[in-house]
């Protein structure tokens, strides 16, 4: 565009001369002639390079006919004119003398409910050239503030998206410019700035955001609740230039804001809640405002906080390693709003937005950082949302809970918290989550340091060890919880609780016990190990030997009421196994508690149980109960008193079953060599009536136990047992040659294998020459068995039996040899009796 010389300045007069014909084309039917003319204007005027003063005198002549342009039908025209009006607002010295004629026009075609513009990309043109006015004309606009208003309430809902952004950006202009009149109409704009905030376009929530943020600095700040949730959903939006824009917007009002005072406690969550935004700028430029906000705080304060500016400045002891201690002015602002954030927080802890509830427990941890001590006098209400907290099925969730629990521990004093901590893990909180305060202890005593901790050991382990805590709930996460306070203690403490060994060894036996997950069984174990080892032990049966008397008198306080539901029995499972060798050293503690659990007046299942375990002990005596040498003295009454009693029979499923229990507890003694044959013999006349009839048992686990038992008594007594028991014997295990069961079967041809091979001299052929000839004809019987092992078994039975009487088992096979389906088998034991002598 040339510019005009003064030699060739044409006056105002002149070019609107020019003009005539053209203004009077505009409102010729021809779209193209008006189109023409619009475009002749444009270049005669605009393009032409006028000076600024006579372009003015030529605007104000142009200004109606290019206002009545706008309602053109046709879009090019009106496109054109919007065009011409932008172009002589930006060019002339004094544009504001078009507002009056210009305003009026906008807020009538864009400013009122329904839109006159049906062209998306005029409409954006229209507020292009607003916003251009609002730069031009300044505070001149204030006159017009209601047309404004409507504009832009109107534009800032418009669809298009870029009409939305522009309208923002106006708004932004406009309040800079007019801010004492801006304020009286600035809520009228909330509600569509509210309503566009959530728009799909990032560009345009960012755009939004911004408006929003001016809105409120040049307001009346009534709205500020109006907003504050909208902005609050944005810190969880995608897109992190919006998440920017909040932080920028939320840390500006902290700044800037002319009553922030009064917003602190809503304005300071949101912007700390930028502060763990997993984009780096965005935490980076949270932090650097919040400095800001903090140190600009801290000069507007500095008389009412000299005394902590001078003499509060190094941080308290066992401050978090590797944290920044947030600025003095930062502190305070937390800590003299934090009674007015923990209620909002516990709230929105609960959120059904996942992200909400982790943003929140986020927050969480960093006020707690900055209020430090002064969390100590909201300690129930935040008690209160950790428990709640750490129960959230979301782990990042509970993970910050944690962070936020080991943070009171730092700056708690132990005294304060352990008061409801305490009480809250012995009576739980939530019924429906005892292990929530379990949690919490744990994670508060891993943030307290040991010099601290140390004086309250002896509290916090009888608190653990009692029953109603560590013995009153079996889920998994429960003892999970209750292990890591145990774990927490002794990492923190280490050698101090050598004081409370016994309660802690106390509740890992119990978590052992109770536990059905064999993973925490192990970690419960590595940390009696770990418990071993603060103490300087070598190994657990160390530890178990310098407990035992007391575990066992713990154990046999409560044994009167134990049943099959007692976690009490599984308690002693643990300790009898674990300790090892350790255990028979306290037999004198150990059996009258064994005595009393095995009464047959008690309950089954829970001698079941004891009674499996006692096998397990007794297989390997030496090494357990017998350790010392001293389970012999006790064998003999424990078989008399405790066993026997217990193989009574009794009807019902449940009383086989304990038979059989008891059944491998005999065998296990037996076999242990836990008792001698003086002991057995002396009690054989109660044994065998007794041990006799369960081989009848419909049960072939009893029977096969019974078969068992039979050959380790024969075994063990060898020659000394009375040959009246022999032969009462003998018939209850003939009938058991034809049991179902071929084990059975092969352990009762076993057991007559050993009876034979017990008859000595003393037991006279002529006089038990009955007992001997129906012994002989059953095995016979069953030497022509279907089953080859079976027959091989009694031929080697009664190759044992013709030392015996060998006339009679000779004449016995001869009568039989004939009768069987092959005669091989009697042929080897004729055979076999052929080097006898046989009597004349």
């Amino acid at each position: 565009m040339a510019a005009v010389t003064d030699g060739d300045r044409l006056a105002p007069c002149e070019v609107l001369r020019g003009l005539v014909r053209h203004l009077n084309c505009l409102n010729e039917d021809n779209k193209a002639t008006r189109k023409r003319a619009l475009d002749v204007i444009r270049k005669e005027t605009i393009d032409k390079g006028l000076f600024s003063s006579d372009l003015q005198e030529v605007f104000s002549a142009l200004l109606k006919p290019l206002l009545k342009c706008l309602s053109d039908p046709m879009e090019r025209c009106r496109e054109t004119s919007i065009s011409v009006l932008t172009d002589f607002i930006r060019c002339v010295p004094r544009p504001e003398e078009s507002l009056p004629y210009l305003m009026p026009c906008l807020a009538q075609r864009f400013g009122e409910k329904k839109t006159l513009e049906p062209a998306e990309e005029l409409r954006l043109l229209v507020m292009e050239m607003l916003t251009l006015t609002v730069e031009v004309c300044g505070k001149r606009l204030s006159a017009y503030l209601q047309e404004m208003i409507g504009i832009l309430q109107r534009s800032i809902v418009d669809p298009f998206p870029d009409v939305k952004r522009e309208s923002c950006k106006c708004v932004v202009k406009f309040a800079k410019c007019v801010p004492e009149h801006f304020h009286m109409q600035a809520e009228s704009l909330v509600k569509p700035l509210m309503q566009t905030i959530s728009h799909q376009h990032s560009r345009v929530r960012v755009s939004v955001i911004e408006a929003t943020g001016t809105l409120i600095q040049y307001s009346s700040g009534t709205n500020m609740d109006d907003v504050l949730s909208h902005l609050a959903q944005r810190l969880f939006d995608d897109s992190p230039q919006v998440r920017k824009a909040v932080t920028t917007v939320v840390g500006n009002w902290l700044l800037h804001l002319p009553d922030r005072y009064s917003h602190f406690h809503k304005l300071i969550p949101l912007l700390l809640s930028s502060v763990s935004d997993e984009i780096p700028e965005i935490r980076l430029l949270a932090a650097d405002l919040w400095k800001q906000v903090g140190a600009q705080w801290e000069k507007e304060n500095e008389d009412s906080i000299k005394g902590k500016m001078d003499f509060l400045v190094s941080p308290p002891p066992h401050y978090p390693a590797g944290v920044e201690r947030p600025g003095l002015g930062c502190r305070e602002l937390v800590i003299r709003n934090l009674g007015r954030l923990v209620p909002a927080l516990t709230y929105d802890v609960t959120d059904w937005i996942v992200p909400t509830r982790v943003r929140t427990s986020q927050l969480l941890s960093t006020l707690l950082l900055h209020a430090e001590d002064h969390s100590t006098q909201h300690l129930q209400p935040l008690l209160e949302t950790l428990y709640c907290t750490c129960t959230d099925s979301e782990k990042d969730v509970v993970r910050n809970c944690l962070e936020a629990a080991k943070l009171l521990g730092t700056f708690v004093p132990p005294p304060v918290f352990l008061k409801f901590l305490l009480e809250h893990v012995a009576a739980p909180y939530f019924p429906s989550y005892p292990w929530a305060p379990l949690m919490i202890l744990a994670s508060v005593l891993a943030g307290c340091s040991k010099p601290l901790l140390q004086p309250h050991l002896q509290e916090i382990a009888d608190t653990l060890a009692q029953t109603d805590v560590c013995q009153e709930y079996q889920q998994v996460v429960y003892l999970e919880q209750l292990l890591a306070c145990v774990d927490v203690l002794l990492h923190q403490c280490e050698s101090d609780c050598g004081l409370v060994s016994l309660q802690l060894l106390q509740v890992l036996v119990t978590v052992q016990s109770l536990s059905t997950d064999p993973q925490l069984s192990e970690k419960a174990l590595e940390s009696v190990r770990f418990l071993c080892k603060v103490q300087g032990q070598d190994s657990v049966m160390e530890l178990y030997r310098q407990h035992m008397s007391q575990l066992l008198d713990w154990l046999s306080a409560s044994v009167n009421t134990w049943s099959s539901y007692s976690p009490q029995r599984l308690q002693l499972h643990i300790i009898v196994t674990q300790s090892g060798p350790v255990i028979g050293e306290f037999l004198n503690q150990l059996m009258p508690l064994l005595h009393n659990c095995l009464d047959p007046k008690r309950d089954a299942e829970m001698r079941m149980s004891i009674f499996t375990m006692l096998a397990k002990l007794l297989l390997d005596a030496n090494n357990s109960l017998d350790s010392q040498g001293c389970f012999c003295n006790n064998s003999q009454k424990f078989l008399s008193d405790t066993l026997l009693p217990n193989l009574l029979w009794h009807p019902g499923r449940t009383a086989a079953a304990l038979r059989t229990s008891a059944l491998s507890c005999l065998l296990a003694l037996l076999h242990g060599g836990a008792i001698t044959p003086g002991q057995l013999l002396c009690l054989e006349e109660k044994l065998s009536p007794l041990l006799l009839p369960l081989l009848e048992e419909d049960s072939q686990m009893s029977r096969l136990l019974a078969c068992r038992s039979l050959s380790a008594i024969l075994r063990l007594t060898g020659t000394d047992l009375h040959q009246d028991i022999l032969n009462k014997i003998y018939p209850e295990l003939l009938k058991r040659l034809d049991d179902s069961s071929k084990e059975v079967r092969h352990n009762a041809l076993q057991a007559l294998g050993l009876w034979l091979s017990s008859l000595t001299k003393n037991y006279s052929p002529e006089l038990c020459a009955a007992h001997l000839q129906l012994l002989f004809q059953q095995l016979l019987l069953h030497l022509d068995d279907p089953d080859s092992s079976v027959q091989d078994q009694v031929l080697e039975t009664l190759k044992k039996g013709s030392s015996v009487d060998p006339v009679l088992l000779q004449r016995e096979v001869e009568a039989v040899r004939d009768k069987h389906r092959t005669p091989h088998y009697c042929d080897q034991l004729l055979q076999h009796l052929r080097p006898v002598p046989t009597q004349p």
